[in-house]
């Protein structure tokens, strides 16, 4: 899998079945003649033997092919290896447009382990998601569902994790595009769990092993930044600080640490789109399942810090609930606050309740029900002039629906 990319080292990961020696070979596209080489490292039983690795010899927007060698040997891959660094174009030129690919909800059926019923389906998924060519992908939690006997135990955890991670349709998909992710529930520990789940710490640590974040701001949550040109993002966990949704004193979601740092963040950022990126619905009016809006008060203070910073240029990208929808929330005197619910890419799919299609935040024309799906989010145009395409497909490849939303518009 290629992990980060920043413009001088780019995040290599693999991992192997049993104890290897591995390493990474990297060249710039069209020049075999110079290559350059990772450090060695051995993979290890206690690590789901996972080696991450770091391509520190790369140039700012060059495109590099790779091998995988194990064990002195190149690895006998049948679809391409490749990756990117970012481009320096501060102060040179405009700044490059790009798409990302964004989902949620990803379960792989597992049979002895599953319940009775397949869950999972149509993988192709992610072949169609690769055939996009997108930059980078952006994973909106509930990327792995861990099972009952998972829960419980570091063997347990680190297995479901390497399960998911095998899929063959995923291979050629996490071999040359970029990935980057957060958590929700299922990737965390059980249905609609919180802070009290005993075995955060693990998940925790498995997380950080499979996934290639590039920084961490708070022990054990997911919470991160990321920057691709001239847009951030902004990786929030509503997991590690939530209190129990049923909790009636105190009703913490994201808590206030969290919140106080991306708001920080967020005014820190000249970024014409500040991508904030949750699991669980953020703009959904109706207080429904596991949202924001069921910690009103907390979700209110939120929005409030945002509109008092007066900070430009915020969109939500949000997952969880099997279906694909647009909230939109109205505001007075500044600009409208997007939330893009993509969901599911595998899981089984769903469809919103006759109470959140009433809500005021819903947008008619953008429900995407009983059919799995991911989101293509295409960013271009000049400085000052910047826009957002979102683009919805099915498994299938076919689209669904599209809006487009210009910087200039979110001030």
């Amino acid at each position: 899998m290629v992990g980060y990319s920043e413009m001088r080292e780019v995040l290599l990961w693999v991992q192997t079945k049993q104890p290897a020696k591995v390493k990474f070979v990297y060249w710039e596209q069209g020049n075999t003649a110079q290559k350059w080489t990772t450090d060695e490292t051995v993979t290890a039983k206690n690590t789901a033997f996972v080696a991450r690795l770091i391509a520190d010899l790369v140039q700012p927007g060059k495109k590099y092919d790779y091998e995988v060698w194990i064990d002195g040997k190149k690895a006998a891959i049948t679809y391409p290896l490749s990756f990117q660094s970012q481009t320096l174009w501060q102060w040179r030129s405009e700044p490059p447009a790009f798409k990302f690919a964004f989902g949620s909800c990803a379960y792989v059926n597992d049979a002895p382990y599953d319940r009775p019923s397949a869950y999972g389906g149509e993988y192709e998924i992610f072949k169609s998601i690769a055939s996009q060519k997108p930059d980078f992908m952006l994973w909106g939690g509930d990327n792995v569902y861990t099972r009952d006997p998972d829960w419980n135990t570091r063997t347990g955890v680190l297995y479901r994790n390497t399960h998911t991670r095998s899929l063959p349709e995923m291979q050629p998909l996490l071999g040359s595009v970029h990935h980057y992710a957060i958590w929700d529930d299922h990737d965390y520990g059980p249905n609609d769990s919180d802070r009290s789940f005993a075995l955060k710490n693990v998940t925790s640590e498995a997380f950080r092993l499979f996934w290639g974040n590039p920084n961490y701001i708070f022990e054990g949550a997911c919470t991160g930044t990321f920057e691709w040109n001239d847009v951030q993002f902004f990786l929030l966990d509503d997991r590690w600080f939530r209190a129990p949704n049923n909790r009636a004193d105190d009703r913490t979601y994201f808590g206030e640490a969290q919140i106080n740092w991306l708001i920080d963040a967020l005014t820190l950022s000249k970024a014409p789109f500040k991508f904030i990126v949750s699991g669980g619905q953020i703009i959904n009016s109706a207080a429904l399942f596991e949202n924001y809006a069921i910690y009103g008060e907390e979700r209110t203070r939120f929005l409030q810090k945002i509109a008092d910073a007066k900070i430009p240029g915020v969109i939500f990208l949000t997952g969880d609930r099997h279906h694909t929808a647009l909230h939109k929330l109205e505001r007075f005197g500044t600009y409208p606050l997007y939330d893009f619910t993509i969901s599911p890419l595998t899981s089984g799919a769903g469809k919103p309740n006759d109470e959140e299609k009433k809500a005021q935040t819903f947008v008619d024309g953008t429900v995407v029900e009983n059919t799995r799906n991911f989101g293509m989010f295409e960013i271009t145009g000049p400085a000052k002039e910047r826009a957002l395409k979102v683009t919805v497909y099915n498994a299938q490849n076919k689209q669904l629906w599209t809006r487009e939303i210009k910087a200039s518009e979110l001030k």
